[in-house]
């Protein structure tokens, strides 16, 4: 019998590439891929604690609030070492190994930063072969992903946070973006993400003298929606929303609010945005974003703001948004088209993090360590609270049926037994 080595070997070669296409899913940025927190198609356990379904937990050094970023085979995030004197990049493997952990920037002298809040807030955005952390007004950096080399760094951007930094950086085509809403200065700044080069710089048009300092300030990472065909940067910040080209950094459209420090993260729905805009009374908008110039209160659809998040982010699905106020642990489901309530109840905790979702089940991580998974749907059914050793302010990310829960200690791995 002749056997066809090279025909065997070919075959072979092809199934391992597409096996190894198979598993190398990415949650490259702050709330995944399509930046709403969703992975429909992912089987994740709904029941776990420090002996079940932990795949593995892995020290994580220093402190730091930025969510968990994955690519291939790597996972990345931010840390602050010396009580936030010394800023960090973590590199994990998906088994779990500390694989690097990356000085960036030294900073001798530090704002003042909020007890909730950390110097290592905001979540990486991660591609192929490059990951780009942004720690506000202490520096941002770009680290090859294949040798740890830092590839360039800038520490000239500055604001004053005065609750410490929190908004996440985004990708769009050869420009890496994020907000700069300070105490001091508001803007939005676009780098070439090869050179780290200023491409654009965009000051917030709104007049905010009639504000005190304090008011001018926001915490919100912006999203990209297809509108009309178009790319359009859409960018929350103090007293008002804006939207932007974010090739070129011209703005679109505004709107006016009365709201600041805001941090949760618009979710769409077609040319529908849902906003957050306030962090004291906080207030969902539903917003219509297919204008120009300035908008008014007739491109407001909706609003509501009963029991609203001021921190957590919302998840829609199937016409539905669903979300967590802070302090009272009070869980809501609310129409997208209308804003009418479906439920609303307690599931208790206070809560921090932007929950995550799959095609069943909504996970809501609460700041001590538990996180209640509900059932998706218009009946309020809590189906289990699972605790976790120590407190959680990062929000979770999602690969190949694995739940990655990064608590103030220590990075987890989540997922079904195998047993």
């Amino acid at each position: 019998m002749q056997i066809r080595l090279p025909h065997i070997a070919l075959s072979l070669l092809l199934v391992a590439s597409i096996t190894s296409l198979i598993a190398a899913e990415n949650w490259p940025r702050f709330r995944g891929p399509n930046a709403n927190g969703l992975h429909l198609a992912a089987d994740l356990p709904t029941t776990w604690n420090e002996s079940e379904n932990i795949v593995w937990k892995s020290k994580t050094p220093g402190k730091g609030h930025s969510s968990p970023v994955i690519w291939d085979d790597q996972i990345w995030m931010a840390t602050a070492m010396s009580e936030g004197h010394d800023l960090h990049a973590l590199c994990f493997s998906r088994k779990g190994k500390l694989l690097h952990n990356i000085a960036l920037f030294h900073i001798d002298k530090l704002e003042a930063s909020n007890a909730l809040n950390s110097f290592a807030s905001p979540t990486p955005a991660i591609e192929e072969g490059m990951v780009y952390l942004y720690f506000g007004t202490y520096g941002v950096a770009a680290i090859d992903t294949k040798t740890a080399d830092v590839v360039w760094r800038r520490q000239d951007i500055n604001l004053n946070h005065q609750e410490g930094p929190g908004s996440s950086p985004i990708l769009f085509k050869n420009l890496l973006i994020f907000h700069c809403d300070g105490y001091d200065v508001q803007h939005i700044t676009a780098l070439d993400k090869s050179s780290g080069k200023t491409a654009w710089t965009t000051t917030r048009s709104l007049d905010l003298s009639g504000v005190g300092n304090h008011a001018r300030k926001a915490f919100v990472t912006p999203v990209i929606q297809k509108v009309n065909g178009k790319d359009l940067l859409v960018s929350p910040a103090a007293q008002g929303c804006y939207a932007y080209d974010p090739n070129t950094g011209d703005e679109v459209w505004r709107i006016s609010y009365s709201g600041f420090s805001a941090v949760p993260q618009p979710v769409f729905n077609g040319n529908m945005a849902y906003v957050v805009t306030d962090f004291g009374r906080p207030e969902i908008w539903a917003i219509d974003i297919s204008g120009s110039g300035v908008l008014t209160e007739k491109d407001v659809k909706w609003k509501y703001n009963v029991t609203c998040p001021s921190t957590p982010s919302l998840i829609l699905k199937d016409g539905l948004l669903y979300f967590v106020a802070d302090k009272t642990g009070v869980a809501s489901c609310i129409t997208a088209d209308t804003g009418e309530l479906v439920w609303r109840d307690r599931i208790g905790g206070s809560f921090s993090t932007s929950p995550v979702a799959t095609n069943d089940h909504i996970y809501f991580l609460d700041r001590t360590g538990v996180t209640s998974v509900l059932e998706l749907g218009r009946e309020f059914k809590v189906v289990s609270r699972n605790r976790l050793e120590s407190g959680c302010m990062a929000s979770p990310a999602i690969a190949d049926n694995q739940l990655f829960i990064r608590t103030a200690t220590h990075l987890y791995c989540i997922s079904q037994s195998k047993d």
